[in-house]
């Protein structure tokens, strides 16, 4: 099952954890892209940190070791923050670039977590206009 959701109109439904059980997946993965970030957050090592730090609480993921952040690209396009945050279930990771000012988050976990959490969280969280939301149940 995918589903793809923009903060606009919904294309197909999000996955439960009815869905998660049924299909008997072993994992659900979500990528985020949100648009029009706070330049001020985004560029902030310690802000993305404390991100992770919030995201893991609000789903319930246990974070296994530090959140790494770092700043690198040479190529304008691609120039940001990258961030990498082991969890007991898996991992979660996102980059944060500077020339659009998009935060490109991924939720990778074998626990069920909502993913419609994390987008709108994340919405909130980088004071983004709007997003993009794909899912995918991993069997």
């Amino acid at each position: 099952m995918q589903a793809t959701l923009n903060s606009r109109k919904i294309l197909e439904t999000i996955p439960t954890i009815e869905n998660f059980e049924e299909m008997g997946a072993w994992g659900l993965y979500s990528s985020v892209d949100i648009h029009n970030c706070d330049p001020d957050i985004i560029r902030d090592a310690e802000m993305i940190r404390q991100y992770v730090i919030q995201l893991c609480d609000l789903i319930g993921m246990k974070r296994f070791g530090e959140t790494q952040v770092v700043d690198f690209g040479e190529d304008e396009r691609v120039a940001g923050f990258s961030m990498t945050q082991l969890i007991e279930t898996s991992l979660i990771s996102g980059h944060f670039a500077n020339l659009s000012n998009t935060s490109y988050i991924d939720v990778f976990s074998c626990k069920y977590y909502d993913p419609e959490v994390v987008a709108h969280f994340s919405l909130s969280y980088f004071k983004g206009s709007d997003y993009n939301l794909n899912i995918a149940l991993r069997k």
